[in-house]
């Protein structure tokens, strides 16, 4: 697979990053051996859900030291300005941030869907440890939920706010909150053509942002999204069941993939840059392949797009995620998705939601559950990636009819998208290791191949 670089841009030259994963990981490393409940934790992480307590963390506070400092700068650390405080932070890796302070206490902090429902299955119906603070809505909120020896338990819920500490939001936009998720949680899908669709999502965006921000509207679009991919998805049932059984929900998201057509790629894009998103790496299986893709970063709230589309061989060098792309009689995987299921912006929801994990023990553990994992198409000491057999989902008579008619199938792929449906949507297991942030140039052409659904129906 290319990746395509923008011009004198950056390049996102992504790579592992093996010495500053081992300082964080001596670091933790320390805190685990002083504290019973973040050995709990994680083990409860590790058995109950097949995550790794690292993949959680939200930041570490340590003592200042020179010496850390020292160490910190020199494996890619850079200290930032967050609000009022700074931390450290590897702008080319994906680890959790440091922050120092004057005191001697140390503190590990994970991240979370809501600190209110990790505080009660945290406690288990027990007398609490430590008292939440008073409900209300914040873009940030940390609650203390254990301490030993001066080594403190944290969990923090971001709304796309990056400051530490908690910060509740104005009134007014507490109060517009609920207005804006019902909004846009529940927004119509289907119309009569997938422009209005693009234009009715945008108009309810546009309002949420006047009211909420662009990154509090963000954050709860996303929340909406999960939702929606959730409850069409078996595999996402048993996995969202078992991580809520800690109160951890969807927090260790990796990255949201959506599937568009040719037509309406340029939409959906500028909708995603309306509510923060920045373009990052483009790119291109190679000609068989037939599709390419727009990696996009919400860097205030966290959030990766993963977005696909047919592409040819010589529209490589051009910037497709700005320029409309033409109408092609040919239908490659991803556009014949599209139109057997609909746009995953629109009627169809994310095509899979990829979360971080123990690569090998969360494949172990959903396969005992009855949930069948595809053969790895990532399989790298830094990557490892495999998606749980697709959904199949039923396909509208209409479209099924629609597309025969073009010759885009055949009757026998009709007939049998008609009494089985077609796969739909996967849950992908993801493991990082050393901080790698890219993923595979290669394995992701072998993987979008395997699951076309005129294969899969042939098979």
């Amino acid at each position: 697979m290319t990746r395509i670089h923008e011009e004198n841009g950056p390049s996102f030259d992504w790579t592992p990053h093996p010495a500053a994963a081992a300082l964080i990981a001596e670091l933790v490393e320390e805190f685990l051996q002083h504290s019973a409940a973040a050995r709990k934790l994680a083990a409860r992480m590790r058995d109950g859900t097949g995550t790794r307590l690292v993949d959680w963390i939200d930041h570490l506070a340590l003592p200042d030291d020179d010496a850390l400092r020292r160490r910190l700068s020199e494996v890619g650390f850079v200290e930032s300005q967050f609000g009022e405080e700074t931390a450290w932070e590897h702008r080319d890796g994906m680890f959790p941030r440091v922050r120092l302070h004057g005191d001697t206490v140390r503190r590990l902090a994970i991240k979370v869907e809501s600190v209110g429902y990790f505080m009660m299955r945290w406690q288990g119906g027990s007398e609490p440890k430590i008292t939440p603070p008073p409900a209300g809505l914040a873009s940030v909120e940390s609650v203390q939920f254990d301490e030993e020896t001066g080594h403190e338990l944290w969990a923090v819920e971001r709304h796309g706010d990056r400051r530490f500490g908690t910060h509740r939001l104005p009134a007014a936009k507490q109060s517009a909150i609920s207005t804006h998720m019902t909004a846009l949680w529940s927004r119509r899908r289907d119309f009569a053509s997938d422009e209005e669709g693009f234009a009715h999502a945008g108009r309810l965006l546009e309002a949420a942002i006047g009211d909420l921000g662009v990154n509090t509207t963000c954050d709860l679009f996303f929340a909406g999204e999960r939702m929606f991919w959730q409850q069409r998805n078996r595999a996402a049932h048993v996995q969202a069941e078992r991580q809520e059984q800690l109160g951890l929900s969807w927090a260790n998201h990796d990255h949201h993939t959506y599937r568009c057509s040719r037509r309406q790629f340029t939409r959906l894009v500028a909708t995603l840059e309306q509510i923060g998103f920045e373009c990052r790496e483009r790119f291109y299986a190679g000609k068989q392949a037939g599709w390419g893709a727009q990696v996009l970063e919400q860097p205030q709230c966290g959030i990766t797009v993963f977005a696909d589309v047919d592409l040819a061989d010589d529209e490589v060098t051009e910037d497709f995620a700005h320029c409309p792309l033409a109408d092609r009689d040919e239908l490659g995987t991803v556009g014949l998705w599209c139109r057997l299921h609909g746009e995953a912006f629109l009627q169809a929801g994310l095509h899979h939601l990829e979360c971080q994990f123990d690569y090998a023990r969360a494949r172990e553990q959903l396969e005992t559950l009855g949930v069948s994992v595809m053969d790895p198409f990532t399989d790298f000491p830094h990557l490892k990636q495999a998606f749980t057999a697709g959904e199949m989902w039923p396909v509208e008579t209409e479209r099924i009819q629609v597309l025969l008619s073009e010759g885009q199938i055949t009757e026998a792929q009709a007939a049998t998208f008609r009494c089985d449906g077609a796969i739909g949507s996967h849950l992908e297991i993801l493991e990082r290791n050393n901080g790698y942030k890219g993923f595979n140039q290669t394995g992701i052409s072998e993987i979008i191949s395997r699951i076309d659904p005129r294969k899969m129906t042939d098979a």
